[in-house]
């Protein structure tokens, strides 16, 4: 029996809720699971515990999304997974930390976690400048030999429509293969998201990464009052209840987050400064015009072939020095 497009896409509307009820208990299982650290290591120092909470993070997150996958069979939703700890952020934030914040720091936070909703809802429904074929109406992805990219690896010549004169995004179009698409100006498929960041988007996905350590640093200001008043961080308590572990947690939890996303974001500008995407970085190789092809010297039978950055604006315009950055 053929499925209709009303049953495939029923079907797909299941699954989809499926995968977010998933991403949700887990959320809900990583955050209790890093309660436990200020349960049992209460009286140990706060560096001891946010080291401890890193550890136990990965542990939980690879050896649970193993078992999810594996003995479950069960998939989730990295962009509802990223929702649902925002919004647990949040209700925990209304529910006992915001009687301890100012008002000021309340609006503040608020306004934020707002900010972060919209622009996830925007990031997830961008267009990261997906190449079509044919005319700019069709809204066909371009797909012709797609198996020869996925069997050998290579980098195929784009329509003469679709290429652009410079240095600019536009002619930079690259293969995503977790779309299965062609994206103009492709840094990287973003797993947290789901999505490909391009050149449509790219703005939006640094804004976003913004919002998000705005919002941390100022739920880590609103957490300060709360442990001001309740001197949860000074005293360690014997008996400490659910709330206050899950204040403690959720401040190890915010801190873990900030680190990376700080070094993310320091990436990214210096990926700007210097004009070159994340992909490029990463597969220069496939990339002809990133090719330094060095001649063999007396002696050598094999030419180098090193790094150059065709697109670089002229902040690093030694290869040598480059190249030492890159190692």
């Amino acid at each position: 029996m053929v499925e209709t497009q009303d049953q495939r896409k029923h079907l797909a509307q299941s699954k989809l809720i499926g995968r977010c009820i998933v991403s949700c208990i887990f959320v809900f299982l990583t955050q209790l699971v890093l309660s436990l650290v200020p349960r049992f290591f209460s009286a140990s120092s706060f560096l001891t515990q946010l080291a401890l909470s890193a550890l136990l993070l990965l542990l939980f997150l690879g050896f649970g999304g193993w078992c999810r996958r594996r003995l479950l069979q069960v998939r989730a939703s990295a962009p509802a997974f990223v929702f649902f700890n925002i919004l647990f952020i949040w209700g925990f934030y209304v529910s006992v930390i915001r009687q301890a914040v100012p008002l000021l720091n309340d609006a503040v936070f608020s306004g934020e976690v707002v900010f972060l909703v919209i622009g996830l809802y925007s990031i997830l429904t961008s267009d990261p400048g997906i190449v079509t074929n044919g005319s700019a109406s069709s809204d066909q992805p371009l797909n012709s030999s797609v198996s020869q990219v996925d069997n050998h690896d290579e980098v195929l010549e784009l329509p003469c429509h679709e290429s652009t004169e410079g240095s600019g995004l536009g002619a930079r179009v690259r293969y995503c293969r977790s779309c299965k698409a062609y994206i103009k100006g492709l840094d990287h498929h973003c797993p947290a998201f789901g999505k490909c960041i391009g050149q449509n988007n790219h703005l939006l996905f640094l804004i976003l990464l913004f919002g998000f350590i705005s919002t941390e640093a100022s739920y880590l200001v609103c957490t300060s009052f709360f442990a001001a008043k309740s001197g949860i961080l000074d005293r360690p308590s014997m008996e400490p209840t659910l709330s206050e572990n899950l204040a403690v947690s959720t401040i190890l939890f915010t801190i873990l987050q900030l680190v990376w996303q700080v070094v993310f974001v320091i990436w990214h500008i210096y990926c700007v400064c210097v004009n070159i995407r994340t992909d490029e970085w990463i597969n220069w190789k496939k990339y002809p015009e990133f090719h330094l092809v060095v001649q063999p010297q007396p002696g050598q039978s094999v030419a180098n072939i090193r790094f150059r950055n065709p697109y670089d604006k002229g902040i690093l315009q030694n290869v040598e020095e480059f190249l030492a950055l890159r190692a």
